[in-house]
């Protein structure tokens, strides 16, 4: 019998590492460089967002393209962007470093994502006001720990910077419901006018309508009240479990 009350014991376990390890919900963001709705968003509701709690359960995917176009003549891939051509420049920086940027393993506080948020929102943060023209991409990499920045640089004025920003063309123009808007917001993968709105004034909020429970104190601070299933209830019901398994073979 111990074998089986140890198998129970093991089925515990892993209902708790369950109750904590909820998948991540997918949330992508497409917009463009130089757009101030973009701005907004990013820099006043995702990135506050993401540098808190949330950054553990969002999978979250930048699209820098928007209401872009563009067009092809052999290799080569010619842009036509919303706010004009530094804007197609900058959409390049963003696809390069989304593409390009790296952790480094003697700044383990660092992650890949992390670096990629501070740095996309660096940017987006300066807007269309560069001073003496110049463009933020080296000030931004230097204040957020980016260390490839030359490497960022050459591919935006590389045919590997067309590329990467025609691959977020090609995902912008494969949305099942067309762009009309930027920023336009997709939780797990799916477009919702209402949801998209709400996103880009109280982005805490929408998220945490589709984080699974146990979830994040942010979420239960923002909406008022606990969460229905955190690990009290979770340990209530599992010790009932195990007690009911235990006395099954013990009698």
């Amino acid at each position: 019998m111990s074998h089986k009350i140890a198998a129970v014991f093991l089925l515990m376990s892993c209902l708790i590492a369950s109750a904590y390890s909820a998948a991540k919900v997918p949330v992508a963001v497409y917009y463009e460089s130089l757009c101030p709705d973009s701005a907004k968003f990013i820099t006043e509701q995702l990135y506050p967002a993401m540098k808190g709690e949330l950054r553990d359960v969002v999978e979250l995917t930048f699209v820098p393209f928007g209401k872009s176009h563009f067009s092809t003549q052999g290799s080569e891939v010619t842009f036509t962007c919303h706010h004009g051509p530094n804007e197609c420049y900058g959409n390049k920086v963003h696809a390069c470093a989304i593409e390009h940027i790296q952790a480094n393993s003697y700044q383990i506080e660092f992650t890949r994502e992390s670096l990629t948020l501070d740095f996309v929102n660096c940017l987006m943060k300066a807007g269309k006001n560069f001073p003496d023209n110049v463009y933020p991409g080296q000030r931004c990499a230097a204040e957020n720990n980016v260390n490839n920045w030359e490497n960022i640089k050459t591919c935006a004025n590389s045919t590997e910077g067309s590329q990467l920003l025609r691959k977020a063309g090609e995902a912008t123009q494969r949305l099942k419901e067309p762009l009309t808007s930027v920023p336009t917001i997709l939780f797990n993968e799916q477009f919702e006018k209402k949801v998209n709105e709400r996103a880009q004034v109280n982005f805490i909020g929408t998220i945490c309508q589709y984080v699974s429970a146990p979830q994040p104190r942010i979420c239960t601070a923002h909406n008022g009240a606990s969460t229905s299933f955190g690990l009290a209830s979770v340990s209530a019901i599992l010790s009932s479990l195990m007690g009911l398994w235990a006395l099954r073979y013990l009698f």
